[in-house]
């Protein structure tokens, strides 16, 4: 009896609401937020007689549960409130037991941690291809090894080498390329110069001035590098 009662207060409540039309108030309430304490009422009163049946005599028991359930719905609601500040700690966590990991926050930043080598090796792509990169600012552009150009659509064997490079081996030349797309994180960058080495002449790719100028800023922050795009 008591559920028809408020089905039918439900649906009187709607009826309101298509009479009044949203660009009215109905007993000084906004129509959205008269609606919704007519749903809350009638399912809270719903809940109250469900309870007081299924818990006749049984009130301490009753009111643990009522308790367990409001904390269980406050903590829900916290974390639904807070889930920025939780994200980004729990980024801050993963960039310090995963170094090279780029690390998403909001406004397009990514931060990287410091390798255990002391270098900052970051994960980006390149063509649409996963490599890793070497953050280096004594470096004119972006250089690929044979093996990431290879893997990113370009056929080193139609390169002409070159431009004059020095690299831990010594001099050497590489080839102009322009890559279509380089990715870190959120930061994409598209028609970017670079050079491709000559085979086993660079043992890691390098992320260079090329791509860093575009950047609306890059720091190193003790042992964090932070790359902000969008210049």
């Amino acid at each position: 009896m008591l559920a028809l009662i408020l089905l039918i207060v439900v649906i009187a409540a709607m009826v309101i609401l298509v009479i009044f039309g949203e660009g009215e108030t109905i007993a000084g309430l906004e129509p959205s937020l008269f609606a919704s304490l007519v749903s809350a009422s009638a399912f809270g009163v719903l809940a109250l007689s469900w309870g007081s049946d299924e818990f006749r005599g049984k009130w301490r028991e009753a009111a643990r549960n009522a308790a367990i359930w409001l904390l269980i719905t406050f903590g829900l609601l916290a974390a639904y409130a807070y889930r920025f500040e939780f994200q980004d700690v729990a980024n801050r966590v993963l960039a310090e037991v995963a170094p090279g990991r780029v690390v998403m926050a909001r406004g397009g930043e990514v931060t990287i941690a410091r390798s255990g080598s002391g270098s900052f090796i970051i994960a980006g792509k390149v063509n649409g291809r996963e490599t890793r990169l070497l953050f280096d600012t004594g470096a004119s552009a972006v250089v690929l090894t044979d093996a990431t150009a290879r893997a990113a659509g370009i056929d080193p064997d139609t390169l002409r080498y070159s431009v004059p490079v020095s690299t831990a081996n010594g001099r050497t030349t590489a080839a102009p390329v322009r890559l279509d797309r380089l990715e870190i994180g959120p930061i994409s960058e598209t028609s970017v110069q670079a050079l491709v080495a000559r085979p086993g002449a660079l043992g890691e790719n390098l992320l260079g001035m090329s791509f860093l100028e575009r950047l609306q800023s890059y720091q190193v922050s003790e042992d964090k590098l932070v790359l902000r795009g969008g210049r």
